[in-house]
C-alpha cells in the first residue's frame, strides 16, 4: 500500500515515505520517538468487530480502541488504539464505487481526504488528548519574530508565506497547526501555491493550486506576533493594532470555517466518546484567547493584488503592535513610504500613532 501513503503524505519527490510508515516528518522531529504510528495494511477485509459495541453510526469500540468505517469519507477503515505514550492507527483501504468515482473526477480531493484520515486528524486528536488545540493558521519565523497569520481561507496567508525568502525567514506551516499554550507546532504537509505560477508536473489541488515540497521548514515557533489578514475594497492596504479579543475571534472563526477541518469535529468527538480520552470538543476559544493575549496583534487589510512581502509586513506590524494606545482605538490612516518591492503594488498605510 505504498502508493496510498505516498499520496497521503504528499511526497512526489522520489523519496520514500517516513520509515515504518510513521507520521514523524523528515528533519529534526524525525530524531524523536514517534508518538503517532500509522500502519497501512494491504488487506481489504473489514476489521473484526467481535467484542466491540457501537459508539455511533460507522464506529464501534470497547473503551480502549475504536474502529471507524470509511473514516472522514476517505474509503479507509481505521483501527485507532491509544496507549500511555503512543497512538497506533491501522488503516485498510476499502473503497466503494463512489470513492473510485471521486478519485477519477477530483484526485486532489481524494488525496486530501487520505491525508486527513491517516495523518492530520489522528495527530490533532492525540495532541488534543494532551491539551493542544488545532488552529487554521499559517506560521513562520520572520526576522526573529514568531509570526502567526490568521484569517479565513483564501484571504492570502499561503500567498504571503510562499513569497518568504530564505534571507528573511523560515516557514513553519501554511495551513494547520496546534497550539500548546507556548509553542505553535506544524502539521507537516506540502506547501500549496497558485497553479499559474509553476510549470506542469505538480499535483493539482482544489482552488487552482498545486503542491510543492518545501525548500526548508521548521517544526514549530514560539509566537511573538499575530497578524490578522482580511480583504478590503480599496486600492491600498492598511495596517493597525487590534485588541486581543478581535484577534482571538479571527483565530477561532478562521479555524471553524476551514474546509480542511470540517470533518474533524465529528472524528474527534467519536474518538473521545469511544475511548474516554481527550475533550469532547477542542478548547479552541480559550486557546485562541490565550495566544492573542500573550503577544501583540495587528490587522492588515489587503487590496485585490499583492502589495508587500511578508517580511516587510512583519517589520511594519512589529512597530504598530508595540504602540500601547493603538489597540484601544481606530486611528486615522497615514501613507507609509516603502522600500522597492519584488511585486509592484500600491502603497501601504498604517494607523497614525
Amino acid at each position: 500500500m505504498r502508493g496510498v501513503t505516498e499520496r497521503a503524505f504528499g511526497d512526489r519527490s522520489g523519496a520514500a515515505p517516513p520509515s515504518q510508515e510513521t507520521e514523524v516528518p523528515r528533519g529534526t522531529a524525525a530524531l524523536l520517538t514517534p508518538d503517532v504510528v500509522v500502519t497501512v495494511e494491504s488487506t481489504h477485509a473489514p476489521f473484526d468487530l467481535r467484542d466491540l459495541t457501537p459508539v455511533t453510526r460507522g464506529a464501534a469500540g470497547d473503551g480502549r480502541r475504536v474502529v471507524l468505517a470509511d473514516a472522514c469519507g476517505s474509503g479507509l477503515d481505521l483501527l485507532v488504539e491509544p496507549s500511555s505514550g503512543t497512538l497506533a492507527v491501522t488503516a485498510r483501504s476499502r473503497p466503494l464505487a463512489r470513492h473510485r468515482a471521486l478519485r477519477l473526477v477530483t484526485p486532489g480531493r481524494t488525496e486530501l481526504l487520505w491525508r486527513a484520515a491517516l495523518l492530520q486528524y489522528p495527530t490533532l486528536w492525540w495532541g488534543g488528548v494532551r491539551g493542544d488545540v488545532p488552529l487554521h493558521v499559517s506560521a513562520a519565523q520572520v526576522r526573529g519574530q514568531g509570526v502567526v497569520l490568521a484569517g479565513p481561507g483564501g484571504v492570502g496567508k499561503s500567498t504571503l508565506l510562499a513569497g518568504l525568502g530564505r534571507e528573511d525567514g523560515t516557514p513553519v506551516s501554511d495551513n494547520l497547526c496546534t497550539y500548546d499554550g507556548e509553542q505553535l507546532n506544524a502539521l507537516p504537509e506540502p506547501r500549496r501555491v497558485e497553479g499559474a505560477t509553476v510549470g506542469s508536473g505538480h499535483r493539482r489541488m482544489p482552488h487552482g493550486r498545486v503542491e510543492q515540497p518545501w525548500d526548508s521548514r521548521q517544526d514549530s515557533i514560539v509566537p511573538t506576533l499575530v497578524v490578522v489578514l482580511r480583504r478590503g475594497t480599496g486600492d491600498r492596504a492598511a495596517l493597525r493594532a487590534i485588541p486581543p479579543a478581535v484577534a482571538a475571534r479571527a483565530l477561532v472563526t478562521g479555524t471553524y470555517a476551514a474546509g480542511e477541518l470540517r470533518r474533524y469535529w465529528a472524528f474527534a468527538a467519536t474518538l473521545a466518546l469511544g475511548t474516554g480520552l481527550g475533550p469532547a470538543h477542542p478548547a479552541i476559544v480559550s486557546g485562541a484567547e490565550r495566544l492573542a493575549r500573550s503577544v501583540p496583534c495587528v490587522e492588515v487589510v489587503l487590496p485585490g493584488r499583492p502589495v508587500a512581502s511578508l517580511a516587510e509586513l512583519v517589520d511594519l506590524a512589529v512597530g504598530v503592535g508595540r504602540h500601547p494606545a493603538a489597540a484601544e482605538q481606530t486611528e486615522p490612516l497615514e501613507p507609509l513610504e516603502l522600500s522597492p518591492l519584488a511585486v509592484p503594488g500600491p502603497p501601504l498605510t498604517r494607523a497614525r500613532p
